[in-house]
């Protein structure tokens, strides 16, 4: 039995969750345009891949998105660790390059907790902290009955939960209403 959606997201506040797979860029998109206030997204400047922040605007206004390049992941976790424990960005969004360790992860949480911020770190697939509160997996689907102009329907997977079980759920971002739509799994 899956647990109700409404149970496991939006992600659970003053705790770092992760995401991975091919739709987790568009998973940290619909968390900021929940937050309804400034984003921090980290990322590191050698990454060949760039944020274009008007890409984001089916999602939110990118006037509320702040983006910090640093050199590496030690210093992304030094400036996220930093915004986490200072609490004035509620959504704190870091892309991960490597394995983070326990002592960097358990750092992370206890920064969200003193601030009462929510981070979310963009993981490589089979990456990950023991330290993380949840762990989602989001991919795209093939949808032969979407509509022209609708988004992509994916498949976000609750892959790990320290406060509850296991789930997935199927869900379509509605760009004109800004809200995420859960969508039946039995058209398939």
């Amino acid at each position: 039995m899956t647990p109700d959606f409404a149970k496991s997201f939006p992600l659970r506040r003053a705790r770092v969750h992760e995401v991975c797979g091919p739709s987790a860029a568009s998973f940290a998109a619909v968390c900021a345009a929940r937050s309804q206030s400034t984003v921090l997204w980290i990322r590191e400047a050698w990454r060949a891949e760039n944020l274009n922040p008007l890409g984001l605007t089916p999602f939110f206004d990118p006037v509320r998105l702040l983006v910090a390049q640093v050199k590496d992941q030690v210093e992304g976790l030094a400036v996220a660790e930093e915004a986490l424990r200072d609490g004035s960005t509620p959504l704190v969004i870091q892309q991960i390059s490597e394995p983070m360790d326990l002592i960097h992860g358990r750092r992370l949480q206890l920064s969200a907790k003193a601030g009462k911020s929510t981070g979310l770190c963009i993981i490589p697939d089979g990456m990950g902290s023991n330290a993380a509160e949840s762990r989602w997996h989001c991919t795209p689907i093939f949808d032969p009955f979407s509509a022209p102009g609708d988004s992509t329907l994916q498949r976000w997977e609750l892959i790990k939960n320290k406060s509850g079980t296991l789930g997935s759920w199927h869900v379509r971002w509605d760009a004109a209403a800004r809200r995420l739509n859960l969508v039946s799994q039995t058209r398939e």
